[in-house]
Parts: C-alpha cells; structure tokens; sequence
C-alpha cells in the first residue's frame, strides 16, 4: 500500500457537530507529540493515562480549555502511529478555538472521512475484514449486527480466510519446488497428496460458501413483502407491527399503490417490512402499475406474508407463483368473523399452517412475532455464526474455488498458476493485494475522525 498520506498529520472532531457534555478531537501521524508540546506548553501526560491539561492558543497562549488529553505513542494505539485524543467541554465556542490552532500549526491537516481507520490498515492494525466490520458496526441498528461486526472484528472470518491462503503458500512452494527439483520416483505420489489437499481446500471453501447468504442478510437486513388481494387487512397489519400509522389505512380497496418501507427490530434483528398494492386484475393505469410493482416487489424479497380472509382467499396463480418455502401466511381479520378460528386447520387452507390473528384487536400478533423472530434466525444465523458479510467476499472466494477446480484437474505449471490465482483471490478479501480502488470507496463511507 502506497504510505505517501502517512507524511502528515492529520485531526479531526470525532464526535458529532452541535453541544455536548464532551467533544474529542483526535490526532494521528509525526507530529501528534510535538503538536501536544506546543498546545500544552510542553506539558505532556504519561502515555496510556489520561490527565488534566490547560490547552493554549500557540500565537498568544489564550487558554481555549481545561481538558483531559491521551497521549498514544507508536505503535500502541489505533492508528498503530502517534495519537492523541484532547476530550474537550463539548461547546461549539471551544470545539472551533481549538481547531483553528490546530489549523494554523505546520504539516497538520484535517482528516478525510475514514483517514483514521485507513491508515490502521495501512500500518497492519487491522485486515480488510476487520476494516468493513468497523463500518459495519458504526451503522449497526439492531444486536444480532453489532454481535456480527464485533465478531468479524476480532479478526475470526479474516483468520478462516488467512489459514487457507497459509496453507495453499505452503502447498505452492511444494508444487514450485517439485517443477524446479524433479525426482522421477516420487512425482506420482507427490502429485497425489498434493491433489488431495487441493480437494480439501476447496471443499472447506464451497461449505463456507454454502451459507443461504445469512451474513449479508443480516448486514443488510431481511426484506420480508406482505403480499395479498387487496383490502384483507395489510396496511393495518403493518402498523401493528410497527406501532404507528406508518401506511393509510380505508376501507376502499386498492387504497395502497405505490410500495412502503418500514423497518423493523425483530428479536435483534434487522428487517424491512414492504406494504405494496393488493393484487387483482388491476383497473386503471395507476392501480395497474402498482400491482405490477407489487409482484415484482414480492418475487425479490427474501420472504412473504401471505395475507387472506376467508372472503378473500384465492388459489389462483399469481400467488402460487409467488411462494417459497418459510413464507408464512395468516387468515386476518378474526374479530370480523373473517377468519378461522382453528389456525387454519379445518381443511380450507391448501395444506398451509395458517396464524390466525386481528391485527386491529392484537389478537395473534404474538404468535406472528414469534414466527417472525424463527424466520429471521433461519435466514440470517445464529448469533456465534462466522459469516460472510459482503458480496466481494464471496466473489473473491468462487474465483478462489474455480481456480482450485482447474488445479485438481490439471498439473504441471498449470495447475502452479491456478493455485497462485487462488491464493491471490483471497489475499484480496483480507486487503493483501489489489484493493486500492475499492479502498477508495469503502472509506469514504466513514464519518470525518474515524
């Protein structure tokens, strides 16, 4: 990685904008001790200990505030260079002083979003995955994705894909040395062993690969589509779950055209609701439209909620079509008289275990929200998984499993290349190699002062 940023200083306000009991400003890179001496008229606190310090405008030695300043020598400390954090009365009058002193103070700048945590990348504090779960913890809105991100920071996934690039370096160097130093006698059993910890590798790989998508589900959160005709209750099932009037609810069929979002914390995890326009042969080009929107809404989801009364139930096959394995459905309404009142088992149901339930008495919701909370652990995993949390992960490793599959089929230097291809694939999930654009866009997704 190219360390030409890494001549600066950098600062930057880490906690956010406005007034606050405390402000922090952190600094990172050469010149954090001399900066300290300079605010602090050389007096600097014990490393690793937080102390009481007057902080002094360097052109007339103003005081701007009393505060606690850390002082975090090389290497111990986040960005693995000199840092300082200066935890400030958190006014907006004190916040500027101090940072316009530090403005004016030679070879300091202020920091680009994700500055901090990009260079403790670049001085090895942390690997490519460790860097994303920092991200992903920062925008963490529900437990099961904090557990997730403090999981992957602890390095756990970033190691399972480390042990196997060791072990496939271990395995080239053989592959290598047997193409330079051939020995007739043992290459038809070298070949072999060598061929069988291919196989190895690479089945490992597919079985991780295998995982139904739980960890980008759980990062990105589980869309689930509340499918039905219309006027069987939808929108007023939706603001029950999310206890306010998020969509309008009418007696008029058909009052939901266009699709509404609403998020959800179910049992810890994270899931979108979609309430879309009840499909029926639609009329009108508008109500058209929004049925078209709704299938397609409904087929793209990761589930549905099949949503009927017993004056509104239909076969027909734009809902078969529809639905998978683990969709739930409900007979709603039941304090009209619309609905069973045996969860659906008296034979009127296709064979689907039906929840019955008012979403306007609250009557079921419960059991609902159990299915739910079921379903959300089945598609996202438990909360010890070690999962992959990124589309590039996993394109990274289908390159890392096809490259293994040629190498398992051929030998020679064929087969040395293919598992060099291999290896660098995964080198470049852990940030090793080939990362530099995708850097680019991965820190600008961090705040300033991280």
């Amino acid at each position: 990685m190219p360390n030409k940023n890494l001549t600066h200083t950098i600062y930057a306000l880490a906690t956010p904008q406005g007034r606050a009991g405390i402000a922090i400003i952190r600094l990172s890179g050469p010149k954090t001790k001399t900066t300290l001496q300079t605010l602090l008229n050389n007096k600097i606190p014990t490393p690793k200990k937080a102390a009481l310090r007057k902080i002094h405008n360097p052109h007339n030695q103003e005081i701007l505030d009393n505060a606690l300043i850390l002082w975090l020598p090389s290497p111990a400390s986040f960005t693995g260079e000199d840092m300082a954090e200066l935890h400030l009365h958190g006014s907006p009058s004190v916040i500027k002083g101090v940072m316009q002193a530090l403005s004016h103070i030679k070879d300091l700048r202020a920091a680009e979003p994700g500055e901090f945590a990009r260079r403790a990348f670049q001085n090895g504090k942390m690997d490519l995955t460790q860097t994303e779960a920092l991200a992903d913890l920062m925008e963490a809105e529900t437990e099961a994705q904090r557990r997730q991100a403090l999981r992957q920071m602890s390095g756990a996934l970033g190691q399972i894909y480390e042990d196997w690039r060791g072990r496939l370096l271990t395995l080239l160097a053989k592959m290598e040395a047997g193409l330079e130093f051939p020995d007739e006698e043992d290459v038809a059993a070298r070949s072999g062993a060598e061929k069988k910890e291919i196989r190895a590798i690479k089945r490992e790989m597919k079985a991780h690969l295998e995982d139904g998508r739980k960890g980008e589900r759980l990062r990105e959160g589980l869309r689930i589509a509340l499918v039905g005709p219309p006027n069987v209750g939808k929108s007023t099932l939706l603001n029950a779950l999310v206890k306010r009037d998020a969509a309008i609810v009418t007696r008029e069929a058909g009052t939901t055209t266009d699709i509404i979002e609403v998020s959800l914390n179910v049992g810890g995890y994270p899931l979108t609701l979609l309430d879309m326009a009840g499909l029926r042969d639609a009329v009108g080009v508008v109500e058209m439209e929004g049925v078209r929107r709704a299938e397609a809404a409904a087929r793209d989801a990761d589930a549905r909620i099949f949503i009927f009364t017993r004056e509104a139930f239909s076969e027909e096959k734009r809902f078969l079509d529809l639905a998978k394995d683990g969709d739930l459905w409900v007979w709603a309404k039941s304090d009209l008289g619309l609905a069973s009142q045996r969860d659906g088992r008296d034979g009127d149901d296709g064979g689907r275990d039906f929840l019955v339930l008012s979403a306007r008495t609250g009557d079921g919701l419960d059991l609902l929200w159990g299915r739910l909370e079921g379903l959300c652990r089945c598609l996202m995993g438990g909360v010890e998984s070690v999962l992959m949390t990124r589309a590039r992960h996993r394109e990274a490793l289908d390159e890392a499993v096809a490259a293994l599959g040629r190498a398992e089929s051929i030998g020679g230097e064929l087969a040395v290349e293919d598992v060099r291809l291999a290896v660098r694939s995964l080198g470049r999930i852990t940030g090793r190699v080939g990362v530099e654009e995708m850097l680019d866009r991965l820190f600008a997704e961090f705040c300033v002062g991280k």
